[in-house]
């Protein structure tokens, strides 16, 4: 503690010289950078500390200034120490097991290392503070901090959100920012479709493509993966990214997904979005179409499960078609997504066969 008594007899600056210059011989825990006030009189090395104090140094340097209990206790430091150390204030308590220098005033970025480290184990960033790690617009990294670990383990911590994650997060799911473990931003543009509004997950799916963190290509990938297991969030993430493309008018990534394996494998460029024909005052128009086979193909869309009125209309347009004679195939999303191969194998497939001679039949489906 501090002995002087008055500014004449020693000098704040002399004081806090001092303690920082004791706790940085003992325990190696000075937080400051360029102003500390010990700098200009002794600087950290082996013969200013202990040896307990040694292996701390490392460690701490490397979390932002922050050790753990353990940490502590197999460099020697026994919990008694630790309580002494906080209790005459030369350490503070961050958390439940986290401990800092007494001068160290933690960034946004020092908190979240140092609840990261007190939670300990495998635990990423998650949601929006992933995004702000990332570099999303419009997010800052503050408390409460989102963070994500295995479901079995049972973690709380107050004034934070913790969520969970069924068998651990996926090695393609994870990616490190800053020295932060967290979530990919494939991963976290997924996840944030759940918890936040639709104007965040525009405004992080944007950053990402921006700043090449993801593609559209892997982001839909990965939806077709995880959505095969119930995931929360994704319906609502589909639906912002076909507002999306609809806003910026073109092609949907689906048909445009499609035209770049045709072209990968060599098939020949089909036309799209034509008019096939007219029945009454509907036309149907249809996604691609392969003149010199005869061959129409329908991507069918980011949705899974369809309306029986939608399902309804499909298969009215698939068989007036057909009763016109043409050759007609349909891909789904997971379909393009995850097995282009075997799409594209189908497509040529067809392709190299001779078209069939057919009398086109007088009827029409939509009366």
């Amino acid at each position: 503690m501090c002995a002087h008594t008055n500014a004449g007899e020693r000098s704040a600056t002399t004081c806090q010289r001092r303690l920082c210059e004791y706790i940085s011989k003992r325990f190696d825990l000075c937080a400051h950078k360029n102003g500390c006030p010990v700098r200009a009189v002794t600087r950290l090395n082996d013969r200013t500390m202990t040896k307990k104090g040694r292996p701390l140094r490392t460690i701490a340097t490397g979390q932002r200034g922050f050790i753990t209990r353990q940490q502590a206790n197999a460099g020697g430091i026994t919990d008694a120490m630790l309580r002494s150390r906080t209790q005459s204030g030369l350490l503070q308590q961050h958390g439940k097991r986290t401990f800092f220098g007494a001068f160290l005033d933690p960034t946004a970025l020092d908190q979240l290392q140092a609840l990261i480290l007190d939670i300990g184990g495998d635990v990423w960033a998650f949601g929006p503070t992933a995004s702000a790690l990332l570099g999303a617009d419009g997010f800052v990294l503050q408390a409460p901090f989102h963070l994500v670990t295995e479901r079995d383990r049972n973690v709380h911590r107050v004034g934070h959100y913790i969520h969970t994650v069924k068998d651990g997060l996926p090695l393609i799911d994870r990616a490190m920012a800053h020295g932060i473990p967290t979530t990919s931003a494939t991963r976290t543009i997924i996840d944030l479709a759940r918890h936040g509004t639709a104007e965040e997950v525009t405004r992080a799916l944007d950053s990402f493509l921006r700043d090449l963190l993801t593609t559209e290509a892997f982001l839909h990938k990965r939806i077709s993966k995880l959505r095969s297991k119930g995931r929360y969030g994704i319906p609502k993430l589909l639906e912002i990214i076909e507002g999306s493309e609809i806003t910026r008018g073109g092609h949907s990534w689906l048909e445009r997904r499609f035209l770049e394996l045709v072209a990968e494998a060599g098939l020949p460029k089909p036309e799209t979005q034509v008019v096939m024909s007219r029945a009454g005052d509907r036309l149907i128009r249809v996604d691609c179409y392969f003149g010199d086979a005869d061959l129409v193909v329908e991507v069918l869309g980011y949705r899974w499960h369809r309306t029986e009125l939608q399902m309804s209309a499909d298969a009215r347009r698939a068989n007036q078609l057909t009763l016109e004679g043409k050759r007609f195939l349909q891909f789904t999303y997971k379909q393009i997504a995850e097995t282009p191969r075997q799409t594209m194998k189908t497509l040529r497939t067809l392709l190299d066969q001779p078209r069939p001679a057919f009398v086109r039949a007088d009827i029409d489906t939509f009366v």
